[in-house]
């Protein structure tokens, strides 16, 4: 087993590493079932599909199973996956796209995914998918205490950064795109104001690896860096006013 979060949607070209350690976790002695989970703002999400199925049909026979998150009616909700769509997989894949889409299309899944990866199977997200594999969830947003932390672009529609349930797969919040759209400030944010006690934001072209959804430590796989950013005590275990968010930078092969 294996959970994989990458900082970015597929790039096979320029990031082959985290596809290619994703199905050296897949049985091989037949095809391998992956749950593929996707989601498209205004668009039909079975047109994404080549995106992420063709990397790895080039690597493994596998069989994949579509998990198309639609829009219900004109309301706009995303319809909940049902979880019956994970049944007898040996591994959940999910894309990238709208983080509180993601989360809303899972909301009814998040047990069955979570039974599936302590049994063995691995899970690898791109983007919003790796966004909302933790425990505590970073979902979007942008201003803390009205202060803004990120560029608006990543607010993913709000306002104030928002922390929420997730699929319970990794001990640490983790933030996405983070050197090249800027996120790291964002992380470094939400830790020093006490929304969570640690996050990761993950470069593009990088990808996280935990053994396990307890572990708290990780390998990194790619070229960029893990900014780890970690809530600071003080004497007597109360949180450090001010400067509260400690970072350390990670990159494949060892961290600094």
């Amino acid at each position: 087993m294996g959970i994989y979060l990458a900082g970015s949607t597929p790039d096979p070209g320029s990031f082959p590493a985290v596809f290619d350690h994703f199905v050296r976790a897949l049985p091989h002695h037949r095809p391998a079932r992956i749950a593929l989970v996707l989601h498209a703002a205004g668009r039909d999400p079975a047109g994404a599909l080549p995106a992420y199925v063709d990397p790895l049909e080039a690597r493994i026979a596998c069989e994949v199973v579509p998990v198309l998150l639609r829009q219900d009616g004109t309301a706009g909700a995303v319809r909940p996956a049902s979880p019956t769509s994970f049944h007898n997989v040996d591994a959940v894949m999910v894309g990238g796209g709208q983080t509180p889409a993601y989360l809303a299309g899972l909301s009814g899944s998040g047990a069955e995914i979570s039974r599936l990866v302590a049994g063995g199977a691995s899970y690898l997200g791109f983007s919003a998918g790796a966004m909302v594999a933790p425990g505590a969830a970073l979902i979007g947003g942008y201003r803390i205490d009205g202060v803004e932390v990120c560029d608006a672009g990543c607010s993913e529609g709000l306002d104030n950064v928002e922390v929420r349930a997730g699929l319970g797969l990794a001990p640490f919040t983790v933030d996405v795109h983070a050197a090249q759209a800027g996120t790291v400030s964002r992380a470094a944010g939400a830790v020093a104001a006490g929304l969570v006690d640690r996050m990761v934001a993950i470069d593009e072209g990088t990808a996280l690896v935990l053994a396990t959804t307890e572990n708290a430590d990780y390998e990194v796989l790619g070229t960029g860096r893990c900014w780890d950013f970690r809530r600071e005590d003080v004497a007597g275990g109360l949180p450090a006013p001010g400067a509260a968010a400690v970072v350390s930078l990670r990159v494949a092969g060892h961290g600094t």
